[in-house]
This record gives structure tokens, sequence and C-alpha cells, in this order.
């Protein structure tokens, strides 16, 4: 592993940790800032709505100027300066702000090591390789569960976000100095995202990609916090646990995802089948929303081990995408992914709020409920698609 991709792993690590913190920091937000839990579905839909607006210009900007500047840059204004303006925080205005900020400066980490892959090596690993930067970056879950909970406790909050201020400062410091932009396309053919719209087979996709990640991000990101809080009263400490249980699960599903359309020889059929078995887990949510905290947090493991099809079904659409292109095809995808969790969030919190004051407990069935529901239609739609290899 070359340096510079260790550094974007790294810094994708912190773009894990920035939308699921927010999840175990429910109380001490709550008590501290007055940020009830629609607030905190609002900040953390601000962050995943402009990561995904950003995508659009991130893509340009990889295949015109390259990974390095886009990464580094962004990095440092958006993860650094964000996450300086979260500690000091004394509204939930800000908490939304500073997350909005922050959702800029994660926005090309993750999208900048895809495309190095993409133009740098054989198109048959792109999905392996891009499932391992996930799963290894998806580390930054486990330290947004447990550790951060710990650190809230001992330091407290404040003084944990002006150190991950300052660790954001850093490694945009080492992707200054170490990305190695990859040479440009052959040729000289131009194009935009309209011209990756124009591609027919993409359409059937997009529906999927739009619902796959909902589940396991929402939940995980937000809402595992509120409701073993509000359904089994567990403590700060109890449920940065669960979240690690699930941060884990989303880490080895990424690793599962990876190899896996290569050892079966297809794509379609493997994320097909897992995100069924995600849908499945969410059905057991809604209907045994109550039964057991550790029931529940078992389903929440299944959502999020099954909700990793994210770097399978860019692959996929990868196959698709003319070289030159490459930047902005990834970055299309990633709009559509992490677009469709930021208006998840959005609406989740309004669906809890309409609900959750006469039944907190209907509020969750709802809200898990309706997100088997999408995530059956997109899996429905993308049956249609082209099952396509390397």
């Amino acid at each position: 592993m070359r340096m510079d991709l260790m550094l974007l792993c790294l810094a994708y690590v912190l773009s894990q940790f920035f939308r699921a913190f927010l999840a175990v920091l429910t109380k001490v937000l709550e008590i501290d800032v007055g940020a009830m839990p629609a607030d905190l579905a609002f900040a953390s839909g601000l962050w995943f709505l402009v990561f995904a607006a950003m995508q659009i210009p991130v893509g340009a900007a990889l295949d015109k100027y390259g990974p390095r500047r886009t990464s580094a840059i962004l990095l440092l204004v958006g993860g650094g300066g964000g996450a300086a303006l979260f500690a000091m925080a004394s509204t939930p205005l800000h908490i939304s702000v500073a997350m909005g900020l922050i959702g800029v400066g994660c926005s090309p980490v993750l999208m900048a090591s895809y495309f190095i892959f993409a133009r740098t090596y054989p198109p048959a690993r792109f999905a392996t390789l891009a499932a391992l930067m996930l799963g290894v970056g998806s580390f930054g879950n486990l330290i947004a569960a447990y550790p951060t909970a710990w650190a809230a406790e001992t330091i407290g909050w404040r003084a944990t976000l002006w150190v991950l201020a300052a660790i954001s400062a850093a490694i945009s410091v080492g992707l200054w100095a170490t990305v190695q932009d990859p040479a440009p396309a052959e040729g000289d053919a131009k194009g935009s995202v309209l011209d990756l719209l124009k591609i027919p087979a993409l359409w059937l996709l997009f529906p999927l990609m739009f619902v796959n990640y909902m589940p396991a991000a929402g939940i995980r990101g937000l809402w595992i916090g509120p409701y073993l809080s509000d359904v089994f009263s567990l403590t700060t400490s109890q449920i940065g646990q669960a979240t690690l249980v699930m941060g884990v699960a989303m880490i080895v599903g990424t690793f599962a995802y990876g190899p896996a359309d290569r050892i079966l020889k297809t794509r379609k059929w493997v994320i097909i089948g897992g995100n069924l078995l995600g849908a499945l887990g969410l059905i057991g949510l809604t209907l045994f929303t109550d039964s057991s905290a550790i029931r529940a947090i078992l389903m929440m493991s299944v959502v999020g081990f099954c909700g990793a099809s994210f770097p399978v079904l860019i692959a996929h659409a990868r196959s698709f995408f003319p070289e030159h292109l490459t930047g902005r095809g990834v970055t299309l995808m990633n709009l559509f992914g992490i677009g469709g969790v930021g208006i998840m969030q959005f609406g989740s919190g309004k669906l809890h709020s309409a609900i959750a004051p006469t039944s907190p407990l209907l509020a969750y069935q709802s809200l898990f409920g309706l997100l088997a529901g999408l995530v059956l239609l997109g899996a429905l739609i993308y049956c249609f698609s082209e099952d396509r290899m390397d």
C-alpha cells in the first residue's frame, strides 16, 4: 500500500467517524446545547446532503486537477474548520453549520482513492480495492462508537472535537505532500456528467444506489442512539458498545462483499442477495421493535453487514464509464448513495417528530418499515439491470 493511499484511507477513517459520531453524543448534546433528536437528524442529514452536492464539483476537480489538491484543500478547510466550529457550538444551529462544513471536507477523500484505483489498477480489481479501502476506513465507525463515548465522558466532547480538528489538519498536510496524481487519460476526449446520464444502463442502478446505504448509515449514524435510549433505556456507554457491534458488522460486510463478485462471477446477484437479506433485518426490527435490546442490536448488525454493497455497486457502474469520465462517474454514483442518506435523515427526523409524541414505539416501527420498503423497491428495479464483469 502506497503512502498516499494510506493517508487517504486515514482521511476516510475520519469521514466515517464524522458521519456516525452524533449517535453516541445524543444525550450530552441535548444537555449542553439543547439539541434534540430531530435537531441531530437535521445536522446529520445536512452532512450527507452537502457531501452529496459536493460530488459534482469534486468529480470535475478530480478529472481536471487530480486527487492531490482536491483532497488536501477540502479536508483542511472543511474537516479541520468544521470540527473546530463544532467544538465551539452553543446552539443546534451551530452544530448543523459545522456538520455541513465537515461534509465539504470529507467529500473528496474516498472518491480520490477510487479515482486512483480506476486509473492505475486493472479494472477487474476495482471492486476488491474499493471494498478494502471502504472496509479499513470504516474503522472510523468503531472510533465513533465506544471510544468516543469514553472520550466524551473523560475529557469532554468539546476537547474531543478540538483533537479531531488538529488531526484533520495534519492529515490534509500529509495528503498535499504525498498523494500521487495518476497520468491524464489518453486522447483529448472531454465530457460532463450529462454524458454519463445518457448511458441507459446506469438508470437501473441509480435507484438501488440511492437507497442501499440509507438503513446502515441512517441507523448507525444517528437512530441507534435515540432508539436504544427511548425503547430500552440504555446508557451512553451501553449505546457506545452497541454502535461498536454494528460498526464491526459493517466492516466485516464490506470485506465480504469485496471479492464476492470475482468468486461468484456475478455482481448483480451478489448485490441483490445482500440487499434482500438487509431488508429482512429491517422487517425484523419493524415487527420486534421492543422485544429485546440484544435482538435489536443483532438485527441492526445484520442491516449493517448487508448494507455494505456500496463499493460493488460502484464497480458495476464503473464498467459502463468512459475512462476520461472516471472521476465524474464515481462521484456521480456517490452523489446518489450519500444523497439518499441525507434526504432520508431529513425525512426520518420529521417522521419521528410527528409520531413520537403520541407513540415513541410506533415512530421507530414506521422508520424501520419505511427503510425496508425502499430497499425492496430499489432491489426490484435493479433486477432488470445488465450484469457486467470486467
